[in-house]
């Protein structure tokens, strides 16, 4: 539920739009255990069988495939608007594809994490995947139900979003009622742009596209590669279809077990174990804006972030970096340690100058944010209307505060932004879906999950508890910093993982790399 956890995609963009460099480092080659398919489930005939009845269409439906620049190939899936009554008319859902260079073994689906990401756009960097996939699989790329350039969910403006994104609230009785108020106009506004696929766009629902997208691609078995959210949506088709699951590789978990709550604070604890790295690295080099300890360093940032509410931060555009935005360029950069110098020069010139253009850079990339005052994406309504739609938060407040109070002691430097998370589903139109899938998706063959040992948005105890819960999971571990681990880690994760979604090769379970 809490927004830090929505996506991938973040710091690795600010990596690229400022020309970071990436060092990959190996630790020997991955333990290889044994052969987890026989194939990979490219199709005999038989992908479409195993439609619901009056849903045969969905599955048997011929993708058109068109040219759509620099070597992919775009296309559009029809799907039904629900997945428990087929009279309800359809929608579309964007896909986008880099064809396999070699002797082609089947389709390799992937999601970048949110909820919200687009897969559609996640694709358009080949160079996140490895040579071997590349050349093995169809890499497909889609932007889930109500998200990107698939039908989409519909709020606000960008003048309404630009302002809901960056206005604080007080954490008193006064300023929370009043951000009630403001995520009720927003639940409005989304059921009133919308329509009714804001009741259609949980989890389960999108799991059920991937597998009528299995069918529509020709292939018996779904292979995937899941980041962040991803890896609930992956695991929540294995839950759903563990008979059809082929080869699915799960980094950076979410922990299915755990309530909103839970979520919320053991996040804001990841982020504060982040920002201590963060301010220890920071610290031992020689321009680092931030005195004394650590613990010190922490405080400074906590102040720098708390006293943009009273006193936000200018810029040289006229805009204000206000708490929020603050927040959003602090958190941003720990997702990927190679963005932490970014908050080094952001901190030097707030703390140094007075100013805050960096900072505010920062949380625009957060939020996907042009400079005109456009948005990129529809991510922030679609992770919006996804949480809500899968969980509700305890939303009495005086139980909201009481968790915050918990939070803020747990994770003082960030913690009280994670705090009354409850707030945010209060007033949306639609109660969450009926979880109707088996957590442990028994029957399903190894599914790799990967957790990151300093992970800020999916704590590694989630990696651990996902890998348990699933009957049959194998836990691998990358010692390190930031989000997700394959593709910005070592040879050591990406041999693990194209091993086996290539060769069928199983990690040892409890590999560490």
């Amino acid at each position: 539920m809490i927004r830090p956890a929505r996506r991938r995609q973040p710091a690795a963009v600010v990596a690229t739009l400022l020309a970071t460099v990436l060092l990959l480092a190996a630790c020997g080659a991955p333990p290889k255990v044994q052969t987890a398919l026989e194939d990979v489930g490219k199709s005999d005939g038989s992908a479409t069988e195993g439609a619901p009845e009056g849903y045969e269409d969905y599955y048997g439906q011929s993708l058109e495939w068109t040219d759509c620049g620099e070597g992919f190939q775009c296309a559009t899936a029809s799907a039904p608007l629900s997945w428990h009554d087929p009279g309800e008319g359809s929608i579309e859902i964007a896909l986008k594809r880099i064809p396999a260079s070699g002797q082609k073994i089947g389709s390799l689906l992937v999601n970048p994490g949110g909820p919200g990401g687009s897969g559609v756009d996640f694709v358009g960097d080949p160079a996140r995947f490895g040579q071997a996939l590349r050349t093995s699989f169809d890499i497909v790329g889609f932007d889930p139900r109500g998200v990107g350039q698939s039908t989409p969910v519909k709020c606000y403006d960008d003048a309404g979003k630009d302002e809901f994104l960056s206005t604080d609230y007080p954490y008193t009785p006064d300023g929370l009622a009043a951000r009630q108020d403001s995520v009720r106009d927003w639940a409005e506004a989304c059921a009133e742009n919308t329509g009714p696929l804001l009741e259609n766009v949980d989890t389960q629902s999108a799991a059920r596209d991937m597998d009528m997208l299995r069918g529509a691609l020709g292939d018996d078995k779904l292979n995937y590669l899941g980041f962040s959210y991803g890896t609930q949506l992956g695991a929540t088709y294995a839950g759903l279809f563990p008979d059809r699951a082929g080869r699915l590789v799960l980094d950076g978990a979410l922990d299915t077990t755990l309530g909103s709550d839970e979520v919320a604070l053991q996040q804001a604890e990841g982020f504060e174990s982040a920002l201590r790295a963060y301010v220890t690295d920071c610290q031992a080099g020689s321009d680092c804006p931030l005195e004394g300890d650590v613990t010190a360093g922490l405080q400074q940032i906590q102040a720098l972030v708390e006293d943009a509410e009273p006193n936000p931060i200018p810029t040289s555009s006229g805009r204000t970096v206000t708490k929020k935005l603050a927040f959003y360029g602090v958190a941003v950069t720990m997702y990927d340690e190679a963005s932490w110098p970014f908050l080094t020069q952001a901190l030097q010139e707030v703390l140094w100058e007075g100013t805050g253009d960096d900072l505010l850079y920062l949380a625009d990339v957060y939020n996907e944010r042009n400079d005109d005052g456009t948005f990129k994406s529809n991510s922030e309504e679609a992770f919006r209307a996804i949480n809500c739609a899968d969980s509700r938060a305890e939303d009495d407040m005086a139980k909201m505060r009481e968790l915050a109070a918990d939070i803020q002691e747990a994770a003082p430097t960030l913690g009280e932004s994670f705090g009354y998370s409850g707030i945010e589903c209060t007033d949306w139109p639609y109660p969450p879906a009926k979880q109707e899938f088996d957590a442990a998706a028994k029957g399903a063959p190894p599914i790799v999950v990967i957790g990151t040992t300093n992970d800020p948005a999916t704590p590694y105890r989630w990696a651990e508890s996902l890998a348990k819960t699933l009957s049959s999971g194998v836990l691998v571990t990358y010692e390190g910093e930031g989000h997700t681990a394959y593709g910005r880690s070592n040879n050591c994760i990406g041999g693990a993982v194209e091993d086996y979604l290539v060769e069928g090769v199983i990690p040892e379970d409890g590999l560490t790399c």
